[in-house]
């Protein structure tokens, strides 16, 4: 086992044993990694337009009884996997029931979910860093709407920019695996984490302060009862669950491997709460930083990625040192994208190096290798292979892999991982809350056993549904 301290010789670090089984150093460096994890693009663009489109705050309200309903009992579902096995998820059935079991295959489901999921995700990253560049070089200067769209479609359109910087993203992502997970993952992570929070607060309070922004946090914080009636109380609470349980990124094991590295000194329904606090926290913050922004500039909230690609640079030119805010708010977001992209590496490290015996190094270079690869269909798929349109004309090969991840293998592998733990054809109902009460914290309590049994599930499967329905 690598001691905290201790240095890499090489670019792939291959002196450490393949069965030491890593441990995280600090609290605080589990729930920064967790929520490295959970926080993504959708959290920064989709939770305030679905609390403007919503109702605004009473929005707010139903997501977060939503979150403490849904998410927060999932999270700590897998969570308790994870730890109970002390596996990669790839593994991790093996453990908790027998290397016989059928719920073995979801195990490789999961892993296959997280080489998708990073299939897609790195390329957006890629992008974003790309635009950080042109933000610090001044490429927002004097930028029109038209201008910004063009320069979009420049970028997405050169295949050796959208290849160079999504390869750059894998490069670092790995090369930061590779290293012992102490000194590597964790300490880059916790510096990456609490600059992304404090740029965050930074561009909340310098967007609250443009002229007219008082209009977009009335937007985006007054309850509009209006909006609720028009849309339905039952939409809305569709909406709200589904954004509670997608925003923590359940379902592919992302969040289980980091269950493995903990010991059992903190219960896990109180650590999955903190986890969710912080995902909710920059999710909200988010808000602060884009309504008032696009409301001072009349601009649209609810054009998706188009908000972070095409409206927001526009808006960059048009602000007072327009330069140095438009490269901290690409700087948060490139952080944001490339936390999830380190932990979900590390999710697929893990599982190979337990598949194949081989050392943190080896499995870093040869998942290095051949995640290069599996990238390219996305990357190309905005310029040399545009013409493959799998979901109907104007789709991409990216819009094909972000559904099958997005409304396939996460909410029915939470589905999955759920009846595993509640059921006796699983581990358990008693083994699971065995495994989640151990230590200090907030416990799951034993009345919640028929919620989680009975209740749970069938949310779950409406979310799965509700997705594929909003889908076709």
């Amino acid at each position: 086992m690598i001691t905290r301290g201790s240095a890499p010789s090489s670019f792939f670090y291959m002196s450490e044993s393949a069965n030491a089984r890593d441990r995280l150093s600090s609290r605080l460096g589990f729930l920064l990694l967790a929520a490295g994890c959970a926080i993504g693009l959708g959290n920064i663009w989709k939770f305030p337009y679905m609390v403007g489109e919503y109702g605004g705050g009473a929005f707010v309200l139903v997501y977060l009884v939503c979150l403490v309903a849904i998410g927060i009992p999932m999270l700590s579902v897998e969570l308790a996997m994870g730890r109970g096995s002390q596996s990669s998820p790839v593994r991790m059935y093996r453990s908790l029931k027998s290397e016989k079991s059928r719920w073995n295959v979801h195990g490789y489901v999961c892993l296959a979910g997280t080489v998708l999921l990073m299939a897609f995700y790195t390329v957006v990253t890629g992008l974003l860093l790309r635009y950080v560049v042109l933000a610090v070089t001044g490429g927002f200067e004097g930028l029109t709407s038209a201008g910004s769209e063009t320069l979009f479609e420049t970028q997405t359109g050169d295949p050796l920019i959208m290849v160079g910087f999504t390869l750059m993203v894998v490069i670092l992502g790995f090369l930061i695996c590779s290293l012992p997970l102490n000194n590597g993952l964790e300490r880059i992570n916790k510096v990456m984490m609490i600059a992304l929070l404090t740029i965050l607060v930074v561009l909340a309070v310098n967007s609250i302060m443009v002229p007219g922004a008082a209009e977009g946090l009335r937007f985006y914080l007054v309850p509009d009862l209006d909006r609720m009636a028009e849309h339905g109380f039952l939409n809305i609470l569709v909406a709200a669950m589904s954004q509670a349980f997608f925003t923590l990124s359940i379902g592919i094991g992302s969040m289980a491997i980091f269950g493995s590295y903990l010991g059992k000194d903190r219960a896990l329904f109180g650590e999955s709460a903190s986890i969710a606090v912080i995902d909710l926290f920059v999710a909200f913050v988010s808000g602060l930083v884009i309504f008032p922004a696009c409301m001072s500039y009349g601009v649209a909230v609810d054009s998706g990625p188009d908000l972070l690609f095409i409206t927001l640079p526009a808006i960059f030119s048009n602000m007072s040192y327009g330069t140095v805010w438009g490269t901290l708010f690409f700087v948060f977001l490139f952080y944001a994208a490339m936390s999830t992209v380190m932990a979900v590496f590390e999710c697929i490290v893990a599982s190979c190096r337990e598949l194949f015996g081989w050392s943190r190094g080896k499995s870093s270079l040869i998942c290095l290798v051949a995640m290069s690869l599996i990238v390219l269909p996305c990357a190309l798929g905005y310029n040399i292979l545009s013409w493959v349109e799998p979901l109907g004309a104007g789709s991409s090969i990216q819009d094909l892999e972000d559904f099958i991840v997005s409304y396939l293998l996460l909410p029915g592998g939470a589905l999955v991982f759920l009846i595993f733990c509640t059921s006796r054809y699983g581990w358990g109902w008693d083994s699971y809350l065995a495994e989640v009460n151990a230590g200090e914290g907030v416990k799951v309590r034993p009345w919640m056993r028929v919620y989680m049994t009975y209740v749970l599930p069938i949310v779950v499967g409406v979310i799965l549904v509700a997705g594929l329905v909003s889908m076709f």
